[in-house]
Parts: structure tokens; sequence; C-alpha cells
């Protein structure tokens, strides 16, 4: 049995999310059915992190356990070639170790928000990123956003059906740049809670556009309560960027 690490990139767009669904269809299943078609093998893929309905991922790390003799190059091509044409890639793919785990063994979780600041309406992003028409000063956005950098209860920025066992998280980083039309708000942590990253977007966008003060988003970290929260930023732009691992 060989533990093989795949690196995958997706558009979340068809898939009620990264994990295996009762209700559509997701990644976990379209993967582990070409595993199947490759190997024989009914396989369990575990991943690094989740993402939603809608949510897209640049390099999610995930797992399989194969039995078949197949080398890492040789399963990267038969898995690619047997998820066409459903909107997911395999990257990369090596081999590690039997104690090594997508998810347990992860150390820390970057994820990329996108949002395209124009008035006119998206083309060829739509689907792929925030389409918000009025101006966002991301300046105000990024200061509003160390208010959320540190250890904190996130409860606010939570999602009522979260899982997690508490709230309580540390948010190593979360950046607000713009280069363009693009507001981009970088997030990145060990791991994270349901919805905490587009909760945060959300609330930042509001800041952006004058309707909160800046002040605002650290009196809603502080209230510990949902009904704190300005906006849930919708799921399609957000990117799962890169999982680390101890090298």
């Amino acid at each position: 049995m060989t533990r093989f690490a795949l690196t995958l990139e997706f558009d979340g767009g068809p898939f009620m999310g990264l994990q295996r669904q009762d209700h559509g269809p997701s990644v976990q299943e379209a993967v582990e059915r070409a595993v199947f078609d490759v190997t024989g093998e009914t396989v369990t893929m575990h991943s690094a992190g989740r993402t939603d309905s809608g949510v897209h991922a640049l390099a999610m790390v995930s797992h399989v356990d194969v039995a078949k003799a197949l080398t890492p190059f040789r399963l990267m091509e038969a898995l690619n070639a047997r998820l066409r044409p459903a909107p997911i890639a395999v990257l990369a793919c090596e081999a590690k170790a039997e104690d090594w785990h997508a998810r347990f063994s992860c150390v820390g979780r970057r994820y990329l928000y996108r949002i395209r600041n124009r008035r006119a309406p998206l083309t060829l992003e739509r689907g792929r990123a925030w389409h918000v028409a009025r101006p966002l000063d991301a300046e105000a956005m990024h200061r509003a956003a160390q208010a959320l950098v540190g250890r904190h209860d996130f409860t606010t920025f939570r999602s009522a059906h979260c899982q997690a066992k508490e709230p309580v998280k540390t948010l190593d980083r979360l950046d607000v740049r713009r280069e363009g039309e693009l507001v981009l708000i970088e997030a990145e942590a060990r791991s994270f809670l349901h919805h905490q990253v587009r909760s945060m977007v959300g609330t930042l966008a509001l800041v952006g556009l004058g309707q909160w003060r800046e002040e605002q988003v650290a009196e809603a970290l502080a209230a510990k309560d949902r009904a704190a929260l300005g906006l849930n930023a919708p799921a399609e732009g957000l990117y799962f960027v890169e999982a680390r691992y101890p090298e």
C-alpha cells in the first residue's frame, strides 16, 4: 500500500464543495471515482482543507492510499486522463510515508480572496471573483484587518454550521492590497473556522465602501456574536492557495 499526496487545482463552480456530499457532485467524489477507474480500488481521499460550493483551489493537497504498483507520475497522468472534462487537475503526485496525512500533518494554510473592483460587469471572471462596482479603499481595509491578526475568539466570523470544537484560532496574516482593478486579500493560519475567511472579507469590504468605520471590525470581533457580522462575502472569490508541511 502506497500513500500518494496529490496537489489538486479545481474550479469549484460545478461542485457542492470539496468533500463528498449527499446532495450533489463533489471534488472528492470525482477524484475517488478516477482512482477506482485506474486501480479498481475503492479509496477515501483526505485533504488539507475543506472548501464550500463555488470555492476554488490553486493547490489543494490531498492523499489516497493505493495498493496497485504505480509510480507517482503514472498515477498522476492516469488520473488526469480520467478526470476530464471535469475542471479538476492533478498538478503533482508524490509518494509519502504511511504516517503522513494531508490534513493532520499540515501546519499552515493560505487562502486568497479576489475582488474585481470596477463598474463594468464581469465576463471572463464570472464565477471566479467577487464583483464590487463601487470604489473600495484597500488601504483602509488593510488597516482594519490588522485587528483580526493574532489569537482570538472568532465567533463573530464563524458559520452557524461550523463543526469546530471551539471558536479560538490564531490568524497569522491578513493582508489587503490593490493591483489595478483587483483588490486581493490573503489570509494565513494553521487552520480556519467554517466561513471565517469569507466573513472577514465581507466585513472588510464594508470598511472599504465607507459603510463601516475601521474600528468597527475590532468591535465586531470583541462582540463574539454572529449577529455582529457585517457581511459574508460570496464563495466565488475564494481560493485555497497553499498547504504547508514540516520539511
